[in-house]
């Protein structure tokens, strides 16, 4: 064999043993990627919304069928939760932007919206769907440590453009299993009367629904964009009414999730030490 088979061999037999990496260190400053954990409906029926979320550009890290015949809801894994899924677009929640890359997407399977003889009618959600769909988020939220303040719904990171998981979606249901804020009851009785004698002005509800987490105008001027937040807002916490009007209860209710807020124990402190700080900067 030449000197230079032999050069070429010894390379290869180098990339084959694979790079040695000494993992016996292991830093404090760190969490996960995923930050915040988003539902969806399909607005589609089980095979389209497979196709759809499978074979094209659009796509989410779980799909919660509906029942299939005698088939109960089933929960299918579609892309790694390491990687990235595409199923937020445009979107922002309490600060962060272009969400895809700090979340995990679980779609389920709803046709969301039809017209019915009442107007625009949602789609209920089936029981045992749910109870997938809570047990699913449990396990994600417990591996990634991701706090209940950013279990959203698509219509909470886009509100002027998306409505899922819509006003039937058991919001109430997911409190109760202790992975997302619910407004108590207590505190919004204690605080809806002082609004009820004299409403804030809209620039208070922009401010109050920008630190609840939206990405909201801060002119004071009642636009299309305001409204589509406090109409989300309304959606996830009071789906009786969500016309987008500010109101006492709507007051009441987001300062007692900003309160409780607040009160959420915040993610490890990283070094603080001067060398740290330098290698971050």
């Amino acid at each position: 064999m030449t000197t230079a088979l032999l050069v070429v061999a010894a390379l290869l037999g180098g990339c084959a043993t694979g790079l040695k990496i000494d993992t016996s260190h292991t830093a404090v400053g760190q969490d996960s990627r995923v930050q915040h954990l988003v539902l969806h409906f399909t607005a589609e029926d089980f095979p389209r919304s497979l196709k759809i979320l499978t074979q094209g550009t659009v796509s989410s890290h779980y799909l919660v069928s509906d029942r299939q015949g005698d088939n109960a809801p089933k929960i299918y894994r579609l892309v790694d939760e390491s990687r990235r899924a595409y199923h937020a677009g445009v979107s922002s929640w309490k600060g962060a932007s272009s969400l895809n890359a700090s979340s995990i997407g679980i779609e389920i399977v709803n046709r969301g919206p039809s017209k019915g003889p009442n107007g625009v009618e949602f789609e209920d959600f089936d029981d045992e769907q749910i109870d997938l769909v809570i047990e699913l988020c449990r396990q994600i939220i417990k591996e990634h440590a991701i706090r209940p303040d950013r279990v959203v719904g698509h219509s909470d990171i886009a509100p002027t453009r998306k409505n899922d998981p819509g006003p039937k979606f058991p919001w109430k249901r997911f409190a109760d299993a202790g992975l997302i804020l619910w407004p108590d009851a207590a505190l919004v009785a204690q605080k809806r009367p002082t609004y009820e004698q004299k409403l804030p002005e809209v620039k208070w509800f922009q401010e109050r629904m920008q630190t609840h987490g939206f990405l909201v105008p801060q002119h004071g001027e009642l636009d299309r964009a305001t409204r589509d937040v406090i109409a989300a807002f309304q959606m996830k916490y009071r789906p009786a009414r969500y016309d987008g009007e500010p109101d006492a209860e709507t007051a009441a209710l987001v300062d007692a999730l900003i309160v409780q807020a607040a009160k959420l124990v915040a993610p490890p402190a990283r070094l603080a030490t001067s060398g740290a700080e330098a290698m971050r900067k």
